[in-house]
């Protein structure tokens, strides 16, 4: 067994909470479950558009117009009956960041789109002492070898990881690991363009971050 019994008991009684189930947070999710994480809370208000159906798990021409967190706990449950499946219908928002008590879980995963919210999952998870990766920018890429997760501080090419960085540093908040890409965008189009293998790329390191720090943590203990 790759992690041997001590591991898949370590990751059976770990809880995750992933914020943003896109193109990014689905595939994270889909690995997690997989790998046999015990609790998973997911986060999310948006429905699934036919848009989405070229990069995004859960999008498919019978689940356009559903609740994504909806969706993805029926196929949390499908791969994995014995996982606890929280699916939160909201957005992590001024008026909903406290419902979520970051010290509940034992890793956060950032997959949303918007800095602001960026900000405040990390921020809330450092005080709590809870582990975060953040997701920085994978649209207008082509080349899913180019993704890296590394310190915030460490981040280049990629204009998402700038502001945040900015913004943390004003904050006084370091050592965030995220993942980002050091290729350049092949186009610049606003909404950034997108296809299939990048953001799932991305999402299934973030993944294996997750899956790996939880089953060193357990080690050191």
């Amino acid at each position: 067994m790759l992690v041997g019994d001590d591991g898949v008991e370590t990751l059976q009684k770990s809880r995750v909470i992933v914020f943003g189930i896109g193109g990014v947070g689905g595939f994270v999710v889909e690995a997690l479950s997989r790998a046999g994480i015990g609790s998973l809370d997911i986060v999310d208000n948006d429905t699934v558009s036919a848009s989405n159906i070229n990069r995004q798990i859960y999008a498919l021409d019978s689940t356009v117009g559903a609740y994504k967190v909806d969706v993805a706990a029926a196929r949390i449950r499908d791969i994995n009956p014995e996982c606890t499946v929280m699916a939160h219908r909201c957005f992590f928002l001024p008026d909903t960041k406290d419902r979520f008590d970051f010290s509940r879980w034992d890793y956060v995963v950032d997959a949303v789109d918007t800095v602001a919210a960026k900000i405040e999952i990390i921020k809330r998870a450092k005080d709590a002492g809870t582990p975060v990766v953040s997701s920085m920018g994978t649209g207008n890429k082509l080349d899913a070898s180019r993704f890296r997760i590394a310190d915030i501080a460490e981040t280049s090419v990629c204009p998402l990881a700038r502001v945040v960085r900015q913004e943390l540093k004003k904050r006084g908040i370091e050592k965030v690991p995220v993942l980002f890409s050091t290729e350049k965008p092949s186009v610049y189009e606003k909404p950034p363009a997108s296809i299939s293998f990048v953001p799932a790329a991305a999402g299934l390191l973030i993944a294996q971050k997750v899956v790996c720090d939880l089953l060193e943590k357990a080690r050191s203990c």
